[in-house]
């Protein structure tokens, strides 16, 4: 009774409020060296990150214009400093566009079977190849459809499809993950309150678990994509190297700006006798490269501003 009585008196009433008013020094010390350690770290990844934009910003800017930009590298040789990287953008848009055609119906519905009908070996056999593909080198990826279109077109086949099934390969099991997630994070209570008005299960999934989560499979894809805009090694085995204009992907070898980059700074310095010039770049290769990755530097940001966009404006809204 007279711990209670403490407790109820006025000075135990003072007495808790003073205790829980009191800041514990040590958990408020602990507090801070996280909080410093926290932002050190963040601080620490974020040189690299800013380093490699800076450099890239100053090393490709001067050589960003509308004729680089809208010319391609036919007939063109040694230091001319004419020519550009039409070929190369109009080649990376049709192969990702064709290996996204390619991955997201694959991606989007093995991840509604994980999440509302798989069970059993059959989905965790699903569950292990899906993160066996996750690992997998991008030049394995190359291979396999290089082998899969040599079987049927001979060794010397060289086609932008080939490069959309091989990015395809890596894009599916981001795309399922991704997607398997944002899946997840739709309440149960929605497709009980749907079943319970009688709407069948496919129907539910289409109408409510679809759109429920549309923001987050929008912003999985557009980072998928983003994952594989920038693959060089696939690309090089399965579509090759060419200096002109070629948008159809079942016809000829076509050109990528990472290829394109990788090509241009592996050439090295052009032979000038007079020295630089007008008409002599020795180094042009170089800031051709250089023009190439900050291009697809902007392309790869568009798409995570896309994605980050959508997010905020299909997202549901609360309240």
């Amino acid at each position: 009774m007279s711990a209670a009585t403490d407790h109820t008196s006025p000075g135990g009433s003072s007495e808790t409020a003073r205790l829980l008013s009191t800041v514990d020094t040590g958990r408020r010390r602990t507090d801070r060296a996280m909080q410093v350690l926290i932002y050190i770290a963040f601080a620490l990844a974020m040189i690299p990150l800013g380093w490699l934009i800076f450099t890239v910003v100053a090393q490709g800017g001067d050589r960003i214009s509308m004729d680089f930009l809208m010319q391609s590298m036919r007939n063109i040789f040694g230091g001319d400093p004419r020519g550009g990287i039409y070929h190369a953008i109009l080649g990376t848009v049709v192969i990702t566009a064709l290996a996204t055609v390619i991955s997201v119906p694959i991606g989007i519905l093995t991840a509604i079977y994980l999440v509302e009908y798989g069970k059993g070996w059959l989905a965790r056999a699903v569950t292990f190849f899906v993160d066996v593909m996750t690992g997998i080198p991008s030049i394995v990826a190359g291979l396999f459809a290089f082998s899969l279109f040599a079987l049927v077109f001979g060794p010397a086949v060289r086609i932008g499809i080939m490069g959309a099934v091989a990015l395809s390969v890596l894009m599916i099991p981001v795309v399922v993950r991704s997607c398997e997630e944002m899946l997840k994070l739709v309440p149960n209570e929605l497709r009980e309150a749907s079943y319970a008005l009688g709407v069948p299960k496919w129907l539910t999934i289409v109408k409510v678990v679809l759109r429920t989560s549309v923001a987050g499979l929008t912003t999985g894809v557009l980072l998928a994509v983003a994952r594989v805009i920038g693959e060089t090694a696939p690309l090089l085995v399965t579509v090759g190297v060419t200096d002109s204009i070629n948008a159809n992907p079942f016809d000829g070898r076509m050109m990528t700006l990472p290829v394109f980059a990788y090509r241009q700074y592996s050439q090295g310095d052009a032979p000038c006798p007079g020295g630089d010039s007008a008409t002599c770049v020795a180094d042009i290769a170089s800031q051709n490269a250089w023009g190439a990755a900050l291009v697809l530097i902007v392309m790869v940001l568009a798409l995570n501003l896309i994605g980050r966009l959508i997010t905020r404006w299909f997202a549901p809204k609360l309240g």
